[in-house]
């Protein structure tokens, strides 16, 4: 029991870092249908960037967060002005294609930037672990989870209480209407791009501390994230949330009773079998309320 509740931990942990990607692939896809595959590399240029500002530069750790988070959005609001809004014909798989282009830009101007070296930083406080029926959970993975159920609970008031989230919501369900109403849709999408980048940023600052960061860190966290929301039901900000937490749990599973080799492994299992099971995903889209 000892042993499955270390699991447990370690895979909410994880889940938890996949939700905050996913989150950020549902925002994105909800307001424009767009798949940005150049996600995960904004989570490392987040995670690098805090190891610069606040690993290097010492800057106090809330100032290091701030920037960090404004630096990562402005290069995602770069990336919608002139790679995405300048495209003729949006077609969906130029779309594609251009982020998938997009993430191998990034990551090469990443290598430049910080080398091929691996990074790390200490955890945001250094309190010892809790211990749990012989089972310990770092202090990290508490901050990494509430940062992480915040993020979502302002995204959801932000969406729903706010008029700049009513209006972007009123864009995602039909752009030409909310248009006709006088919304700017152009503005709505910039700033869906924004959110869905900033999301980003948040996944790259909890991830720092656990993990060694590298130029191509990116890649397969991205594509666990996208992973995460089709579980959950891409578009879906509450199955994203729930997308990443079930693969978490599963991951940490799969490495504890089988092998760690299998980890990669599972995402891409799962993801295999929600297309042939239940292709909307755990919210199908016909269940899915826009935030």
């Amino acid at each position: 029991m000892q042993e499955i509740l270390q699991y447990i931990f370690s895979g909410i942990t994880n889940g938890a870092i996949y939700a905050i990607i996913a989150v950020g692939f549902s925002l994105l896809y909800n307001s424009t249908e767009i798949i940005n595959f150049a996600h995960g590399e904004f989570v490392m240029i987040g995670a690098l960037s805090l190891v610069t500002l606040w690993g290097s530069f010492h800057l106090p750790l809330p100032l290091a967060f701030v920037l960090t988070i404004v630096v990562v959005s402005g290069t995602g609001l770069l990336f919608e002005r002139f790679a995405i809004r300048t495209v003729k014909k949006p077609d969906h798989i130029v779309l594609v294609i251009i982020t998938v282009g997009a993430s191998i830009f990034l990551r090469g101007i990443a290598m430049l930037i910080w080398g091929k070296d691996a990074y790390s930083i200490p955890p945001f406080s250094s309190n010892p672990p809790i211990d749990i029926a012989g089972a310990r959970l770092l202090i990290q993975s508490i901050w990494i989870i509430v940062i992480s159920l915040l993020s979502v609970v302002a995204l959801y008031f932000f969406y729903n209480k706010t008029l700049t989230g009513k209006a972007i919501r009123a864009c995602a369900i039909n752009k030409k209407a909310a248009w006709l109403t006088g919304i700017p849709s152009g503005k709505m999408v910039m700033l869906s791009f924004v959110l869905s980048i900033g999301m980003g940023a948040v996944a790259g600052l909890i991830i720092a501390p656990i993990t060694m960061c590298s130029y191509d860190m990116g890649t397969m966290l991205g594509l666990k994230g996208f992973c995460a929301a089709m579980l959950g039901g891409l578009g879906s900000l509450w199955g994203a949330l729930i997308g990443g937490f079930i693969l978490g749990i599963l991951e940490a599973m799969g490495v504890g009773f089988v092998s760690s080799s299998l980890k990669d492994a599972i995402a891409f299992v799962l993801l295999l079998l929600i297309l042939f099971i239940r292709p909307g995903g755990i919210i199908q889209s016909k269940d899915v309320q826009r935030f």
